[in-house]
């Protein structure tokens, strides 16, 4: 695996009995980067993070992390020791303080951060002699995270790390990790529901839709290929396929033909206009447009 890289899964497969959870995914996140992994509920998230972590065994292709293979064994317990994962669940243990849970999890780490350590819990309110299982939903994030954050890790993998935070404890959280990757080089790979957050923060993302990635790019790249072209005809739109590259979906409603292209927009709106079409309007797209566009075509 290139040295450029944290994370590489090629053709990644895991099958649950007759659920196949993950059908041949491809993933490259460079190292330092801040890599959004979204989808829906069901598309392979979660189970690709445990074959990320050792803890699920991929049925087929590989995934490396550190370029290491993530299958098992002593080679999963090296990749854990220098990652820093916080769960979607964020399990902790109720029956210590915040400071007890802090310095039990510290022993654990040589690289342990005091100085981050004294700041997040600062910065976050997180009182030391409050009760873990007192805690709301909100501070159990903020407190995992803090444990994820000041271990000395090399990447951080966060399922769902804003869930349950106001929208002020969010932005903190945020911009906690936007100054832990720029700072010390971290790469963080998050899944999130939260598509505004990803398009805050992130600097590639990759969208998977049934255990495949149907979108995969730098964030920046993204929105300047991706348009929604919308054509207009004087009767019903045609409904032969345009052939211009970088169609991504096409959609027709009487005299209207809606097109997502993923690259070449000028070339599919001329070839629009050489059908026919009397206006051709080309709009460019959020990263919500594009999630909802790839993960419906993906239903089609």
């Amino acid at each position: 695996m290139p040295d450029a890289l944290t994370i590489e899964t090629v053709e990644l497969r895991k099958r649950y009995d007759d659920i196949e959870a993950l059908r041949g995914l491809d993933l490259r996140v460079p190292r330092g980067s801040i890599f959004g992994f979204l989808g829906r509920n069901g598309a392979g998230k979660t189970t690709a993070i445990k074959v990320l972590l050792g803890m699920a065994k991929p049925s087929g292709g590989s995934a490396r992390v550190f370029g290491i293979d993530a299958n098992g064994g002593e080679a999963a317990v090296e990749i854990r020791r220098r990652t820093g994962f916080v769960s979607e669940e964020k399990e902790l243990y109720d029956a210590m303080t915040v400071d007890e849970i802090v310095r039990f999890t510290a022993s654990f780490y040589p690289r342990w951060r005091q100085d981050l350590d004294a700041r997040y819990r600062r910065e976050f309110g997180l009182r030391s002699d409050a009760s873990v299982k007192t805690l709301s939903r909100g501070t159990r994030s903020k407190l995992a995270l803090l444990l994820a954050l000041c271990r000395g890790a090399e990447l951080l993998i966060l399922d769902e790390p804003t869930s349950g935070l106001d929208p002020a404890a969010t932005e903190q959280v945020l911009q906690a990790l936007v100054a832990h990757a720029a700072g010390d080089g971290v790469t963080v790979f998050f899944s999130s529901h939260q598509i505004a957050e990803v398009e805050q923060i992130a600097d590639r993302v990759a969208i998977i839709d049934r255990g495949r990635a149907v979108v995969d790019g730098a964030l920046d790249d993204l929105r300047e290929q991706y348009r929604r072209i919308q054509c207009v005809f004087s009767g019903d739109a045609p409904s032969a396929s345009l052939r211009a590259d970088g169609i991504a979906r096409v959609r027709r409603e009487g005299r209207v033909m809606t097109v997502t292209s993923s690259a070449g927009a000028d070339a599919i709106a001329a070839e629009a206009r050489a059908r026919g079409a009397v206006s051709v309007d080309v709009m460019p797209l959020t990263l919500k447009d594009i999630f909802l566009d790839a993960v419906e075509a993906a239903e089609e």
